[in-house]
């Protein structure tokens, strides 16, 4: 609990670069790709004139209380969004040093310097209170600037910040008011705050926290927009969709526009790309849109099956025709009458049944393994392969007939890094289904996260994106984001985001390991070293240390009693 009498103790603290280097350790500027971070969210540095126009042409636009309640919101989102991240960063700081890092956060931003009057906050009780002064108010300088003097206070989104970062920390809504403003002429500006059951305009304070009812009308509009669009292009939007796939992109549209073309006939498909690029989702897709939707689907991966066996596999087989056909069974094609057969990595097929795949594509006919019986079959058949199965005829591998007789209608499906602008729409879509089998909420990906989804080059295409965010999720709490340390390994982290988390290069890393194995080095002995250094510099603070270390509080503990250092 911090009194007016206190302040002297936060002052310093405020003012002093080491109290808040905490904070600062994980602000990032990366000017080689034009970025900053905190953490894992991106952040910006904007002219504060700015600001100032946006206030202005939304006041213009529309009036004063909508543009009030604008900012307000806008501070209230990242309050809450910097309490989220610092909530994390300072677990062995009293209740009221630890929530000083948003008031410490709105400094380094340049937005305010604050200064504390009074905090008293416990978790245990949900007591809360404070009083702060805000010096050098970057926003009432900009409505200065913009408008004059002002009637009221003017430190919207100055407010809403403190508001959704203090209701984050307590676990309520806290509300504040501005009670004094530079903008109306006052020597500083001032805030009080409390939880909103102890304000007696609730109501009216709890309004601006709150979706602008214009928000709500615009909504509405859209989805009247959408109606519309639906009824009159709803068999074209029906074209992208019936894909069983994901994806508004040009290169996904394009391919929908040639897979469309070809649903409606009998006509063999050949699907080529990389693997993972999702080319059984878009068989079953063409399957669904033709007349044979009805009927079955029947889908092969003809690299599984070893050579001995895919003939009989793919036609079937008569009972003795060799040991252990013990009965007469249909084969895949036979399954798939009257509807689809989908044969993926058809390279892979051996010769005898390139030859009887062949047949049936020419005659509609085959025969089971050890059967004399010719059969007739009506399917439509769908390839897909990885290679090029051209090259695979040059060299012998596959027989040219029937390439020539697959390769009528080619459709080449475009890698993922062909297809960037699907990639956020995958990513809902996966976690939508994760969220449902592992049954926890996830509030989407970090920006770095999605920086990296956005920049990576997928060499194992949706596949892998699917088995990264399976992974996250999993490893993902329950109501929080996806971290990038979520989302891939430390060291694939290191190499493909080039994130340099320590001062010391590798060159200089590799130097002093040199040195020291050319010493009487011990390896235990430099380990117990590196720990009584950390514990020396935080103070034995244990926490402290292992974040000095590395690594978790746990293995800490572990190490001190394995060299009974405690």
């Amino acid at each position: 609990m911090l009194h007016a009498k206190d302040t002297r103790l936060f002052k310093p603290r405020l003012e002093q670069h080491k109290d808040i280097q905490d904070l600062l350790d994980h602000i990032q500027f990366d000017a080689k790709h034009g970025q900053i971070w905190f953490e894992e969210n991106r952040m910006l540095l904007l002219h504060t004139s700015i600001m100032g126009y946006l206030r202005k042409d939304l006041y213009q636009m529309l009036g004063h209380e909508r543009t009030k309640h604008f900012f307000i919101r806008c501070g209230y989102q990242a309050g809450m969004k910097d309490a989220e991240i610092t909530s994390k960063l300072r677990p062995n700081m009293t209740a009221e040093e630890a929530f000083m890092a948003g008031p410490q956060m709105h400094g380094i931003r340049g937005m305010v310097q604050v200064e504390v009057n009074t905090l008293k906050l416990c978790h245990e009780t949900g007591s809360f209170y404070a009083d702060f002064n805000w010096l050098h108010s970057f926003e009432s300088e900009v409505h200065l600037n913009e408008f004059g003097t002002s009637d009221e206070p003017a430190c919207w989104m100055l407010l809403g910040y403190a508001c959704g970062y203090s209701s984050f920390v307590m676990g309520q809504t806290i509300i504040y008011q501005e009670t004094k403003c530079t903008a109306k002429g006052d020597e500083h500006c001032q805030i009080i705050g409390k939880p909103l059951t102890t304000w007696e305009n609730a109501d009216e304070l709890i309004r601006f926290m709150s979706p602008d009812p214009v928000a709500d009308q615009i909504i509405a509009l859209q989805a009247e927009l959408k109606t519309l669009k639906q009824n009159i292009y709803t068999s074209s939007e029906s074209d992208y969709t019936m894909f069983n796939s994901v994806g508004e992109s040009t290169a996904y549209r394009q391919v929908c526009e040639l897979l469309k073309k070809s649903a409606g006939s009998k006509v063999v498909v050949l699907l080529q790309g990389e693997t993972g690029v999702g080319k059984e989702a878009f068989a079953r897709g063409i399957h669904q849109a033709s007349q044979r939707k009805h009927a079955a689907f029947v889908a092969v991966n003809c690299a599984s099956i070893p050579p001995d066996l895919i003939e009989a596999e793919l036609f079937g087989v008569e009972k003795g025709a060799y040991t252990g056909a013990t009965q007469s069974r249909m084969g895949k094609f036979e399954r798939a009458h009257g509807g689809t057969i989908f044969l993926d990595e058809v390279i892979e097929l051996s010769p005898r049944a390139q030859a009887a795949l062949l047949r049936i594509l020419q005659e509609g006919e085959f025969e089971r393994v050890g059967d004399y019986q010719t059969r007739r079959i009506d399917v439509r058949v769908v390839a897909a392969t990885n290679e090029d199965l051209f090259d695979a005829v040059q060299q012998g591998r596959f027989r040219a007939d029937l390439f020539y007789r697959l390769n009528i209608f080619p459709v080449m499906i475009p890698p993922l890094r062909e297809r960037r602008d699907d990639i956020p729409l995958l990513v809902k879509h996966f976690l939508k289904r994760f969220e449902s089998i592992y049954d926890k909420t996830i509030k989407g990906l970090s920006d770095k996260a999605l920086s990296y989804l956005m920049s990576h080059d997928w060499p194992g295409n949706i596949r892998e994106l699917e088995n990264l965010l399976e992974r996250a999720t999993l490893l993902t709490e329950h109501q929080q984001e996806i971290k990038l340390s979520n989302l891939i390994p430390q060291y694939q982290l290191n190499q493909e985001q080039n994130l340099d988390v320590n001062t010391v290069t590798a060159a200089n890393q590799q130097h002093m390991i040199e040195q020291l194995l050319d010493q009487n080095f011990s390896l235990e002995q430099f380990e117990q070293d590196m720990i009584q250094t950390a514990l020396s510099r935080s103070q034995n603070n244990v926490s402290e240390a292992a974040r000095l270390l590395g690594i978790s509080r746990a293995t800490l503990d572990y190490r001190l009693k394995k060299y009974t250092l405690i």
